[in-house]
């Protein structure tokens, strides 16, 4: 029984295992709590657009030797104000100008990275290094998750109304452009800090998983937040965790266990999964 606990506990005796755990578990927790919003929102695209958009910042700022989080957000911005903008000035629909923006932004970010391929790590982008970050990188990640949380604890309220009903925002006085920018900026920097922990390609996972697993099992929206954030802590944690003894990709094991949680609620859910569906259908036939 101790030799099964040692083999438990080995994680925990290297510094760089311990770092990648609560690290993940950070960056899981802000972005189950963003994921409520972006759910609500139905910002899928969204997220996926900013997640693969920031990959041109990245290398940018990897060949002139700057902080990668730096670039990965004002790359965020320039791609949320180009599908801004697009959308204001065109005919094309929104879904149509994100994928445009969004492919763009990471077909100009894998350029770069094939022309200068020894100053960019392209898997590292892609799929993320939370196993070897740096210092520097874990505070840029504490900085970002600290800013995001605390935005999101003062004007969660307001944001909500907005995700749900715009125009009800604007008519009860709420500044919905502002609210708007607030969000997407949110999301450009939550992309940015979960870039380290699961690469460009699973970011949006991270960011819409925890909701849409939420959003199955409850109605409320305070309960929502608090079940998409602990279920992104626990999820992240528990990845990070287990892939060390799988020897696999912590991004990996990190969004199989957020879609296991979400195929459980898809069928169990008490009020919206498919068994409960199922059993309203018979009572209605029965009745």
């Amino acid at each position: 029984m101790s030799d099964i606990l040692q083999s438990l506990l080995t994680p925990f005796h290297y510094d760089y295992m311990v770092r990648a755990i609560w690290v993940s578990a950070l960056i899981g927790g802000v972005c189950g709590f963003l994921s409520s919003f972006v759910t609500l929102k139905g910002w899928s695209l969204m997220g996926d657009a900013l997640s693969h958009a920031v990959v041109p910042g990245v290398a940018i700022a990897y060949i002139l030797g700057m902080p990668f989080a730096l670039g990965a957000f004002v790359a965020g911005l320039l791609a949320a104000a180009t599908m801004a903008f697009i959308k204001a000035k065109s005919r094309i629909r929104e879904d149509a100008t994100i994928g445009i923006v969004f492919t763009t932004y990471f077909a100009f970010g894998l350029l770069l990275i094939s022309l200068f391929p020894s100053r960019v790590d392209l898997k590292t982008i892609i799929l993320g290094n939370i196993l070897g970050i740096s210092d520097p990188d874990i505070w840029q990640v504490v900085a970002i998750s600290g800013i995001t949380l605390l935005i999101l604890g003062l004007k969660w309220k307001d944001l909500m109304l907005f995700c749900f009903d715009p125009n009800q925002a604007r008519t009860l006085g709420l500044p919905a452009a502002a609210l708007h920018v607030t969000l997407l900026a949110l999301l450009a920097a939550t992309a940015v800090a979960a870039l380290q922990a699961v690469g460009a390609c699973l970011v949006v996972a991270m960011l819409v998983t925890p909701g849409a697993t939420a959003y199955l099992v409850t109605d409320r929206f305070g309960k929502m937040l608090g079940l998409s954030s602990g279920m992104g802590v626990a999820t992240s944690l528990v990845g990070a965790y287990a892939s060390y003894f799988f020897n696999g990709a912590t991004g990996g094991c990190i969004v199989t266990l957020q879609t296991l949680l979400f195929l459980a609620a898809f069928i169990f859910a008490p009020k919206h999964g498919i068994l409960a569906a199922k059993r309203r259908v018979k009572l209605s036939q029965s009745s």
